[in-house]
């Protein structure tokens, strides 16, 4: 029974005391509080007890489109922890290749009648892609947050890193080590977060030839067949859309023959889990994961309670940090 008690409180953030009595329906503890007590319980696997049994967890949906790239797990875990503490539980919905699609996910949450839902990668920041599993969230009226460049008609609140920012901070760091031929390595042509970057690249040097712009899919080998690409035509510096991305680029520098950061140098982006242990660690634009993912959940809490959120897009800082992978340009 103790350690229920300190594992719930350390869950929490609260003394044992308070944990002690929302377990024996005692007076002087705020709803939130109680409500996070019993959603730790439920997350932790204990029983609540059976005076509160009756009340069902409030439940919001975390729908991830994979779990291989680290950004995901990492936007998972934040934005799970503070739902938890509202007294909210996340129910993890991840696609896999073949698998459950996102509309998929969308009918068995609204089957569940979910409190909301949190979007963290998906769908809705392709252009092309379908979107009916959207309005039927909206028709409904539950409490949508999309994380990262949404497609506009949506309506749903949004919490962004603003790509334009990261391009520039990644370019500027490539050109002031004297690399004069950049390439890009982004995701397909209707991905919006990639199409912003693009924008932002060509504001900062408008004689971008479109050669220097190669398309991937999201993966390491995606990353890779693209660089190669671009290497080929020349380019000595490469700025990615994401860390698996990056990655894939050092190995086809790698299997060319090329150094990195001796001859080729690449930026990634996200910062996500371990791309310091990488050989070289990875330059990357970093992601404000934290605050991003309590945003979208303050947004989506404000909108559980009633209030009225505007469907306008929260534009968070990202941060370059110099690793390893970028160096001077070559000579000649």
């Amino acid at each position: 029974m103790t350690r229920r008690l300190a594992q719930v409180a350390k869950k929490v953030g609260v003394s044992e005391a308070t944990v002690s009595r929302v377990l024996n329906g005692k007076p002087g503890v705020s709803d939130s509080t109680r409500q996070a007590v019993l959603s730790a319980l439920d997350v932790l696997g204990y029983e609540r007890p059976t005076q509160l049994r009756g009340e069902r967890a409030r439940l919001v949906g975390l729908v991830l489109p994979e779990l291989q790239n680290p950004i995901f797990p990492a936007f998972a875990e934040v934005i799970g922890g503070a739902l938890a503490q509202l007294g909210l539980t996340p129910v993890l919905c991840t696609q896999t290749k073949g698998g459950v699609s996102e509309a998929d996910y969308v009918e068995l949450l609204l089957q569940q009648q979910v409190s909301g839902v949190v979007f963290a990668g998906g769908l809705y920041a392709q252009a092309d892609a379908p979107h009916d599993h959207y309005r039927q969230l909206a028709d409904r009226n539950i409490p949508v947050v999309l994380v990262n460049a949404a497609i506009e008609h949506l309506g749903f609140p949004c919490v962004s890193c603003d790509d334009a920012v990261a391009v520039e901070q990644a370019w500027r760091h490539l050109d002031s080590l004297g690399h004069e031929r950049i390439g890009l390595v982004l995701g397909p042509g209707d991905h919006m977060p990639s199409g912003r970057k693009l924008t932002a690249a060509r504001a900062l040097a408008p004689q971008l030839p479109d050669e220097h712009v190669a398309r991937a899919m999201f993966s390491l080998e995606g990353g890779q067949a693209a660089a190669s690409r671009l290497l080929d035509r020349g380019v000595t510096g490469i700025i990615c859309a994401s860390d698996p991305l990056a990655l894939g680029a050092v190995r086809a520098a790698r299997r060319k023959g090329l150094s990195v950061p001796g001859e080729i140098s690449v930026v990634g982006y996200d910062d996500s889990a371990f791309m310091n242990c990488t050989e070289p660690p990875l330059t990357t634009v970093r992601q404000p994961i934290e605050a991003m993912g309590r945003a979208a959940v303050e947004l989506l809490n404000a909108q559980i309670g009633g209030s009225s959120v505007t469907a306008e897009e929260l534009l968070f800082e990202p941060e370059l940090v110099v690793r390893g992978s970028t160096a001077q340009a070559p000579r000649g």
